[in-house]
């Protein structure tokens, strides 16, 4: 048998080598998700690493792969500054190809995602940030509002506490986005329940001393003091109010947003009977505790509602665009629309036209150390809120994309 030349087997070399590239060359990019949230700020016990964790372990889940391609998950700390935001946003759409983003930032810079994402036509999920006005009249074909909003906290807790005995209110207001809308939603609930607002004071975002502002509202005589604000925010304005005796002479706190984690901080012998109105509680079933100790194995606490909420937005997203064979953000969005919510975090949820996803919420209460059998037992769910009474009906919609 004649045997091959050295030039016969250079050329067999080169061409296995020139095939190889070609291959190379024709695998397809990775799909890539963008987890935006504040590492290390005042939100980042509740969003922070714990979302890109989340995010990641409902990739890996689906399967890792989706449209033939390599599910990868960036994230970035956008350290509460909109500008840092708005600038990696648009790098991850220009530079990286990312098909979604899903945030837990603050109000401000959610509306500047909603902004771009509508302009780049890409798909936006907004998981930590609380602002009505995102599914309202700043909507978008192509934003999805998963968690809370400040009309479901307002709803929640400012009905039960003004029909509770908390006739008059004053708030301690964090002075954004998320802070006005939320005193502006609540003030409107307290009145239809029959109380009254008898004043108002706003604070920067991560003030360490809230003193001046309790006192300003102990000397209002208002029985409820309203805290539309959160994070550490809550947590060193709870703690004060207690330091200054303010709870133990009768006024009462409400405080209108509280995450596992605010609790926990806080610890329950300064938190022990606040109300306040949450999407998610680990603790609540065989799913929710199932799901929550493999948050705890590989994060190392249990998930907040926006943690829990990031996993199955993330995970309806992606059988969504699976469904869809696309990433295209309008038929993805309109498959994740049409198409029921039902795994751990909620059952028989729904996204509606205007970019709500809407479902039971739940009215907690903050136990009494005693009542605590174990590190994270913090919270009993006293109610279930139905979902018609916990979202703002279509009805009263500003979104130019829902039909009445």
């Amino acid at each position: 048998m004649k045997q091959p030349t050295l030039t016969t087997m250079m050329a067999i070399i080169l061409g296995a080598l020139s095939a190889g590239s070609i291959a190379n060359a024709q695998e397809k990019a990775p799909f890539r998700i963008g987890a935006i949230v504040d590492m290390t700020g005042v939100y980042s016990a509740h969003g922070g690493p714990g979302v890109v964790k989340a995010v990641e372990m409902a990739a890996k889940d689906f399967g890792g792969k989706v449209l033939d391609r390599k599910i990868e998950v960036l994230s970035a700390d956008y350290q509460n500054k909109l500008d840092i935001t708005a600038a990696r946003a648009r790098e991850w759409y220009d530079r990286d190809g990312v098909s979604m983003i899903i945030e837990s930032t603050d109000s401000a810079s959610a509306l500047a995602l909603q902004k771009l994402g509508k302009e780049k036509k890409k798909l936006t999920i907004f998981a930590g940030s609380a602002s009505s006005s995102l599914t309202n009249e700043n909507c978008s074909p192509y934003g999805i509002h998963y968690v809370y909003d400040t009309y479901a906290l307002a709803h929640g807790t400012g009905a039960a506490v003004t029909q509770n005995g908390g006739s008059s209110w004053f708030f301690i207001t964090a002075d954004y986005a998320f802070g006005h809308s939320l005193e502006r939603d609540t003030s409107a609930v307290v009145k239809e329940n029959g109380g009254k607002i008898v004043g108002a004071v706003r604070a920067p975002l991560n003030t360490t001393d809230f003193s001046s502002y309790l006192l300003q509202a102990q000397t209002s005589g208002a029985k409820v003091i309203g805290l539309a604000n959160a994070g550490t925010d809550t947590q060193t304005s709870v703690r004060q109010a207690s330091e200054l005796g303010i709870t133990q002479s009768g006024q009462k706190l409400a405080t209108l947003l509280v995450f596992l984690h605010d609790v926990k901080g806080m610890g329950l012998q300064a938190a022990q009977g606040l109300q306040f109105t949450t999407g998610f509680y680990w603790d609540r079933n065989d799913e929710t505790r199932a799901f929550s100790k493999r948050f705890f194995k590989a994060h190392g606490t249990m998930p907040s509602m926006v943690q829990a909420g990031a996993y199955s937005a993330t995970l309806h997203y992606l059988n969504a665009v699976k469904a869809a064979g696309s990433d295209d953000a309008g038929a993805v969005a309109e498959q994740m629309k049409k198409t029921p919510i039902n795994d751990f975090y909620t059952h028989n949820g729904k996204i509606r036209a205007d970019g709500r996803m809407v479902y039971d919420m739940l009215l907690a209460e903050v136990k009494k150390p005693a009542e605590s059998t174990a590190d994270w037992d913090l919270l009993k769910i006293q109610a279930t809120i139905p979902a018609d009474k916990a979202w703002r009906p279509l009805s009263e919609s500003t979104c130019p994309l829902v039909k009445k």
